[in-house]
């Protein structure tokens, strides 16, 4: 089974990983950034960088031959758990609207220091 870097044109990784991989049915994102697309500035706004996370991801889905249909888990990791949670949840509910199909979502805190409020990580599968 061949395995497949995925690059999009919104971001791209200073280090030689990709933005994503698909290995068969399975589609695994490194660590994505909230910053804008096609730069590497951080917007001063959560909701800014949350959309800017979907934009993201919405490309690496597209990369992948995937769409938001094969989403399987996000994790995200915030700065302040408390204002995530309800700052996610529009977006979420755009892409994601029937409560008998969705995919798992986890928030993790992690430390501030910066500008980055929110970032994330996903796992799609892919069944052909």
């Amino acid at each position: 089974m061949a395995r497949r870097s995925i690059e999009i044109e919104s971001f791209q990784h200073q280090n030689p990983i990709p933005a994503a991989t698909r290995i068969g049915p399975l589609v695994v994102s490194s660590i994505t950034p909230p910053t804008n697309p096609g730069s590497r500035e951080v917007p001063d706004t959560l909701e800014e960088q949350i959309e800017n996370l979907f934009t993201h991801v919405g490309q690496m889905l597209e990369g992948a031959g995937a769409t938001w249909d094969d989403m399987a888990k996000m994790t995200f990791y915030v700065t302040d758990p408390a204002a995530s949670r309800p700052a996610l949840n529009g977006p979420w509910l755009e892409r994601f609207p029937d409560p008998e199909s969705r995919p798992s979502r986890h928030n993790m805190k992690v430390e501030g220091g910066g500008p980055v409020q929110i970032s994330c990580t996903f796992v799609a599968y892919v069944a052909d």
